[in-house]
């Protein structure tokens, strides 16, 4: 059995046993099993196709177009939605979209403005476009290719749920189930209430705004996204919750790991019922590494009875080049790209406090000066053995460069080629990297000064990866990179080398102080 849906299972036994020794066998959370409900009406609005003889279950929906999934009239509740549509890029199934330029926005009882607008992968914890498994209680994606969503979702009058296609291109293939019962509700049944909101990158002295609803209800859950504009990461922010109108935080958190659930960092997935690390892109503490985490507040929602307001810090560590004199680096403000996704319930509709950047604006902004694959070909000097340009959509430009030793002599093996540098200023140099099953290892060099002793190009599957090769100010000019074969896995089928592209990575050219407290803060602490 899967281990995370075991957990659920144990966690949902153990809740049931306790309640019933208390006589509430409703209120576990299988109890509702208990319960016959014969005024309740079960109904479905999906893809399928009426015609038995037909298979043509699937949905399109072209550029710029609406597809509208469920149309509901009556009182009751959405239990369940699920959806899959093709991935981004081409395929047997056509050339689709990007799943942040898909949209997806639910509308209570007539209202002409969404309680829930988020990009549908964002919304499924999938952030900046990207699709990955998910194991939680009120998400689950299954390998990144089937959306399911738990949440209830009431309405008294009518509920209608829209796919919003804002790419260029056309979306096929789409499949959808909406499961809902028609049935009476209990007086104040707060509505579901889901916003996207971004900041690219985060103003200096704020935080970042999560949420800001008025009305009555409870927060229950964050899916945060984040993209380091500096080296180190932005782990030393706090989470913080304003209720009721609250100068001061009502609730803060102690950093962004341990409001995620984790601690000591966040350096590998995971996907647990309440909490995860949904993915992580680059590595660790380079410009350009990213995340995106989920924080359920089921169990422990938080309540409020006028409004919220959810922030977090964008604070953290820095390396010393861009740190003030005798400032800490280990705490400092910083500016790196945030978005998220907050879920909440209340009664009566939600106050719209912010709006939703087009697609091309949800696009995280380029911090490179790219020198594609074709490009560095061009400059390629190296041992015995081919190389060619291999084309797909997960490479930049025309394809990535590959190099693979003659047969018999890879002892010795190398490749290297060159990049320019126009202007001389500190920057992050990166290279763009392919790791597959027929690669080998490499020792990598910047103009003759090693790098990385080791770099393991191999991998079961096929990925695209990014590695920093340092923080430097590079001379105006022509540079060399070189890679020198020092091995391959047992498990590897060849001594290949994939490099998709070089990128001069943009830094800030600042140097940045220790945060200050906010005037009411100030205050408070004198």
């Amino acid at each position: 059995m899967n281990k995370t849906l075991l957990t659920l299972a144990m966690l949902a036994a153990t809740c049931f046993c306790a309640q019933q020794g208390v006589g509430q066998v409703s209120k576990a959370p299988l109890g509702h099993l208990t319960e016959v409900k014969p005024d309740s009406k079960s109904r479905r609005s999906s893809s399928a196709s009426p015609d038995r003889s037909s298979n043509a279950d699937q949905r399109h929906i072209p550029a710029g177009k609406t597809l509208v999934i469920a149309d509901i009239e009556g009182q009751g509740f959405i239990n369940h939605i699920w959806i899959t549509c093709p991935p981004p890029g081409p395929s047997w199934l056509g050339d689709n979209p990007d799943h942040s330029e898909i949209v997806i926005r639910m509308y209570w009882d007539g209202a002409t403005e969404p309680a829930v607008e988020a990009p549908l992968g964002d919304f499924f914890a999938a952030g900046f476009g990207k699709r990955n498994a998910v194991n939680s209680v009120p998400v689950f994606v299954e390998e990144g290719d089937s959306y399911n969503c738990f949440w209830i979702m009431p309405f008294y009058k009518s509920a209608r749920i829209e796919l919003v296609n804002q790419s260029d291109k056309n979306l096929g293939s789409t499949y959808f189930q909406v499961d809902y019962s028609l049935e009476k509700l209990p007086k104040n049944t707060p509505y579901f209430c889901a916003q996207y909101r971004q900041q690219f990158p985060v103003p200096n002295d704020e935080d970042y705004l999560i949420l800001d609803a008025e009305g009555t209800g409870h927060y229950v859950g964050t899916v945060m996204s984040g993209r380091s504009r500096s080296p180190e990461w932005f782990g030393e922010g706090d989470e913080k919750f304003y209720i009721d109108g609250d100068e001061k935080p009502t609730i803060q958190g102690t950093g962004t790991e341990d409001y995620a659930l984790h601690a000591w960092g966040m350096n590998r997935t995971t996907t647990y019922p309440y909490c995860g690390i949904a993915r992580l892109e680059g590595e660790w503490g380079m410009v350009g590494w990213w995340i995106t985490y989920y924080r359920w507040h089921i169990v422990d929602p938080i309540r409020f009875k006028k409004s919220l307001k959810v922030t977090i810090e964008d604070v953290g560590w820095m390396t010393e080049d861009e740190v003030a004199e005798g400032q800490y680096r280990g705490h400092v403000d910083r500016n790196d790209d945030f978005a998220s996704v907050a879920f909440w319930y209340q009664i009566g509709q939600p106050k719209r406090y912010t709006t939703l950047p087009s697609a091309a604006e949800r696009r995280l902004p380029n911090l490179d000066i790219i020198t594609e694959g074709r490009e560095l070909l061009k400059t390629a000097k190296h041992s015995p053995g081919r190389t060619t340009i291999q084309k797909g959509y997960d490479w930049t430009g025309e394809g990535q460069l590959l190099f693979f030793p003659e047969k018999g002599k890879e002892e010795g093996a190398y490749f290297e080629c060159q990049f320019n540098v126009d202007k001389k200023e500190l920057a992050q140099p990166t290279l763009r990297l392919t790791q597959s099953y027929d690669f080998g290892a490499y020792r990598i060099l910047l103009d003759g000064e090693e790098i990385r002793p080791m770099y393991n190009f191999y991998s079961p599957e096929t990925t695209v990866t990014e590695i920093s090769l340092g923080q430097m100010e590079l001379e105006p000019g022509t540079h060399t990179i070189r890679f020198e074969y020092v091995g391959k896995a047992d498990l590897a089928m060849d001594a290949g080398l994939g490099i998709d592209s070089f990128r001069l990575r943009k830094r800030w050219g600042v140097k940045r102080h220790e945060p200050k407290n906010f005037p009411l803060e100030q205050a408070a602490a004198t």
